[in-house]
């Protein structure tokens, strides 16, 4: 280090570089765990890109056609599934259960992996948190030396202390739960209100 002031360029590309390393960790999450995807977790994602496409909605728009206009007699053949389609219906039914714990499946790994992204953007931004209050707490020293006193800033003075991450946690929850709570009165006092009426 020369002792020069960085200069605006050098400080861009600094904050580019950063910004690049942490959107590779981002990204590298989700690499890793489709990387670690097993069989079935595969077909999974492979079924909720088929059922979610344009395509196939319209198969089964043409299906249906075809299998109820077929079954009322409208094409002149012999029905094989007359109204009220129950064949149709336990076949439906099937598809809608499997479709589902499909979906289920993919949901729960996308879940897991934006757990993990959440998890590390709260370690990085507890960091950045604790590096912003100790560069706080240097220039507050400047500050100091210059004849200027913090005390006279209490918002400083109040940014330099550390962060409680408990407190911030506990006050969350307590909030939360108050929460759960009102809804919990509203939701009773409208049952409430639909009994009397």
């Amino acid at each position: 280090m020369s002792g020069e002031p960085e200069r605006p360029a050098d400080v861009l590309r600094d904050r580019r570089h950063r910004r690049l390393i942490a959107n590779r960790a981002f990204g590298a999450l989700k690499a890793k765990h489709a990387a670690e995807r097993t069989v079935m977790q595969s077909v999974a994602d492979w079924l909720n890109d088929l059922a979610s496409s344009p395509r196939f909605f319209i198969l089964h728009v043409i299906w249906f056609l075809i299998w109820i206009t077929w079954n009322v007699g409208m094409l002149g053949l012999r029905p094989f599934d007359p109204y009220p389609f129950g064949l149709l219906t336990m076949v439906v039914s099937l598809e809608a259960i499997f479709l589902s714990i499909f979906v289920l499946m993919a949901q729960k790994r996308e879940s897991a992996v934006a757990e993990l992204r959440e998890e590390l953007a709260l370690q990085v931004n507890l960091r950045v948190e604790e590096e912003i209050t100790k560069t706080l707490q240097l220039v507050a020293g400047l500050y100091t030396r210059l004849g200027h006193r913090v005390a006279e800033d209490p918002e400083l003075a109040d940014m330099m202390q550390p962060l409680d991450i408990a407190s911030i946690e506990e006050e969350l929850t307590t909030q939360i739960a108050a929460a759960a709570v009102g809804r919990r009165v509203r939701t009773s006092q409208v049952g409430d209100d639909e009994q009397r009426a």
